[in-house]
This record gives C-alpha cells, sequence and structure tokens, in this order.
C-alpha cells in the first residue's frame, strides 16, 4: 500500500482484553506515537478507562481479571471470536494503513486482507515464553509423566527448563485438545501468511531464544 508523503501514517492495536496484553500494546502504540505516528488502540468498554488512563501517564495499575478459572477462560477465549464482524466494521469506516493485532487474534488476519493492509502479529511477552510454549504445544513432554506433580524438560530448547503439568494447566487436558492449545497452533500458523511480527523485546536481552524462535522454531522475523 503506497502512502502519500503528506498523509500521517494511521495504525490500528488491537490487544488481546487481559492485563497482561493490554499494558505492552499501550507502550508499543505510544512508542509509534512518539515517531510521528497516529496511533488508535482498539478495546472493549471494559478495558476502556485503562486505555484512557494509560494515554496521559506511562504508568498503571492491573484491573480486576475478567475470567478467574480454566472454564470461564475459555468461554472469554471463545467469545472473542466474537468481535470479527466489529473489526471488520471498524477497519471499513476508518480505514487505517496497518492493524496490529495480538498474538491471540488469528482471525485478524484475514481480516486486514479484506481491506488490503498488512496485519502485524504482537508478542507482547518476549522471545522466551513465545519459545517454551510453542515448544511444549509442539512436542508435548506433559504428556510423557504419570502424574500431574512429575517433572519433565522442555525439549530441544537453549536451556534446561523443568515443569509440572499443573503449572500448564490451560494445554494439558488429557482427553481432547483445549481451546488455548487450538488457539495457539492457529496463530502460529497464521504467522506465515501475516506481514510480520512485533515482540515485546529487543535481541540484546534474549538473544538465544531470538534466534531460537527463528532458526529453530521457524518463526518469522520481528520488527
Amino acid at each position: 500500500m503506497e502512502i502519500e508523503s503528506h498523509q500521517q501514517l494511521h495504525m490500528f492495536f488491537f490487544p488481546f482484553m487481559a492485563q497482561g496484553h493490554n499494558i505492552p500494546f499501550i507502550d508499543i502504540a505510544k512508542l509509534f506515537a512518539s515517531h510521528g505516528v497516529k496511533s488508535t488502540l482498539i478495546t472493549t468498554p471494559v478495558n476502556a478507562p485503562l486505555f484512557s488512563k494509560a494515554a496521559k501517564i506511562w504508568g498503571c495499575e492491573s484491573s480486576s481479571n475478567l475470567a478467574t478459572t480454566i472454564e470461564m477462560k475459555e468461554k472469554f477465549f471463545k467469545a472473542t471470536f466474537l468481535l470479527e464482524p466489529q473489526i471488520e466494521q471498524i477497519l471499513d469506516q476508518h480505514r487505517p494503513h496497518c492493524l496490529v493485532a495480538d498474538s491471540f487474534f488469528p482471525w485478524a488476519t484475514d481480516v486486514a486482507a479484506k481491506f488490503g493492509i498488512p496485519r502485524l502479529i504482537f508478542h507482547g511477552t518476549g522471545f522466551f515464553p513465545s519459545c517454551a510454549s510453542q515448544t511444549v504445544i509442539l512436542h508435548q513432554p506433559h504428556k510423557q509423566v504419570e502424574s500431574d506433580s512429575e517433572l519433565f524438560t522442555i525439549p530441544n530448547f537453549p536451556v534446561e527448563i523443568k515443569m509440572t503439568r499443573t503449572q500448564i494447566r490451560s494445554l494439558s487436558e488429557k482427553n481432547s485438545e483445549s481451546i488455548m492449545t487450538k488457539l495457539f497452533k492457529e496463530s502460529r500458523e497464521i504467522e506465515e501468511r501475516s506481514y510480520g511480527i512485533i515482540v515485546n523485546t529487543f535481541h540484546e536481552l534474549e538473544p538465544d531464544f531470538a534466534d531460537h524462535y527463528r532458526n529453530v522454531l521457524g518463526g518469522r522475523h520481528g520488527i
């Protein structure tokens, strides 16, 4: 998409509705804005007060969690797919130059494509947790232990990390694939069709995991 030299670049930022996602999204939106980009954050009414406050100050306090149990979290994740028509309507009305959407919104890539704009995936957690979660989903070492308290090692990883199934409840249902696991897989697959990724980190902070993400897991290069 070509942008006229006199036209201000306008980017939409669409975080997942949780404090751990909202705060880094606010930071990255403000960073782009400091370089002259018109930055617009999309959120739900419940989260709007946090965004309004953070627009004036750099720090902000966490609000109450919307989902506190695994069952409620799964319902919450399923409900996020209902946002697709609203996001499509917003993009149609405002026609930004780019959509930066949370990695938990795999459908955002297709929505952006309808309007011919690039979709960037934002990972607010850095490379280390992204590598760890994707490796666990890929190799499923938690299924090789006998109990929830037995330790397993994350395989093919730059450092030795031991965990138990109790630490990854949302990924370790025994009988069926959880909504979280499906979401992680869809997000990973959609990365190949997205314009690129933005990761909340810098290479000097975690070089081993940045390289592991690109070279071993085959992830797209970060921005």
